[in-house]
């Protein structure tokens, strides 16, 4: 049980729910709306949801088996690597759940209509090995990345409705295809965006190990103030959108909708933004990450509107 245990925080099982709901709700309460219909093979579409969740959880796992020294500085109680799995094992499930998400996402995908994609997941794979061994304590590349290949959860989606062969689809009229790629761009910049803005955060929260270690991060080489000037312009850049979406959501009558979004989307941002000048010690920023991720938890939620307004 213990080691059970310890194989699900290695992980991070929480945010391997988290990819999968978010695939959900795209493809019932996004793509459904707007075309009327599911996807023709959905089983392929489940498969491409596990090779998504099984590629993360690779990258989980090999991130902690290279960040095991500053671990034991950061957060020496959570540690799994060599504590509860032998670092032989941990690569072993490394490599054996990054191999079975290649595998179904090529058999999930046609590879002579998809090959871009099924390439896309293989560097994935390459990319989150590299980020973990070096690009992790680089400055800024690293936090690029990994937010983007959090909007990829749902881009490998978005791609996947469109074979090479027809893209876009011309069984689609134009106007399902515009509004489909506007809904998907709006849920992929936010995905982007909060995730940069986590990242930042959790390079505050982390620096005393990184610095030991010889990292390159954000706070480390700018400063404390400068990456909360950084992570302030974005939250701006975030907030300012969101609200003028609002502008628009209110043409449509969706009151609903916009007062989920200033509740539970916009609020929090705005005291992730006070709070962060504020905040000097670990348990500050920790706190901080914390807020925003449930604020990607909220607004992923937020999907669901547009299958009630449908």
């Amino acid at each position: 049980m213990k080691i059970l245990i310890g194989f699900l925080r290695l992980v991070r099982w929480p945010n391997l729910v988290f990819i999968a709901l978010t695939q959900l709700l795209f493809e019932y309460c996004i793509y459904e709306p707007v075309f009327g219909t599911g996807s023709k093979e959905i089983g392929s579409f489940y498969l491409l949801v596990l090779a998504s969740v099984l590629i993360a959880a690779a990258g989980y796992i090999i991130n902690d088996y290279f960040d095991l020294d500053i671990d034991q500085i950061n957060k020496p109680n959570k540690v799994v690597v060599n504590a509860v799995i032998s670092r032989r094992w941990v690569i072993f499930w490394h490599m054996f759940l990054s191999m079975l998400g290649l595998y179904f996402t090529m058999f999930a995908l046609h590879f002579s209509e998809y090959w871009h994609l099924i390439l896309a997941n293989m560097f994935s794979v390459i990319f989150l090995w590299i980020y973990s061994t070096s690009l992790k304590k680089q400055l800024l590349i690293g936090n690029l990345l990994i937010s983007i290949l959090t909007a990829w959860v749902i881009g490998i989606l978005y791609f996947s409705k469109y074979p090479l062969s027809s893209f876009p689809n011309s069984n689609y009229t134009f106007n399902q295809n515009a509004r489909f790629f506007r809904i998907s761009i709006l849920y992929t910049g936010f995905a982007f965006v909060i995730s940069l803005i986590r990242e930042v955060i959790k390079d505050l929260e982390d620096m005393e190990g990184d610095r030991k270690y010889g990292g390159k991060t954000m706070p480390i080489e700018w400063g404390v103030n400068a990456s909360k000037v950084f992570i302030s312009v974005w939250l701006i850049v975030l907030i300012s959108t969101l609200v003028i979406l609002q502008l628009y959501v209110i043409q449509l009558g969706w009151w609903l909708s916009i007062l989920y979004c200033l509740i539970l989307i916009i609020t929090p941002l705005l005291y992730v933004f006070k709070k962060l000048f504020t905040a000097k010690s670990t348990t500050d920023f920790h706190h901080l990450s914390v807020v925003i991720k449930l604020v990607m938890l909220t607004g992923i939620l937020s999907m669901a509107f547009f299958r009630l307004y449908h």
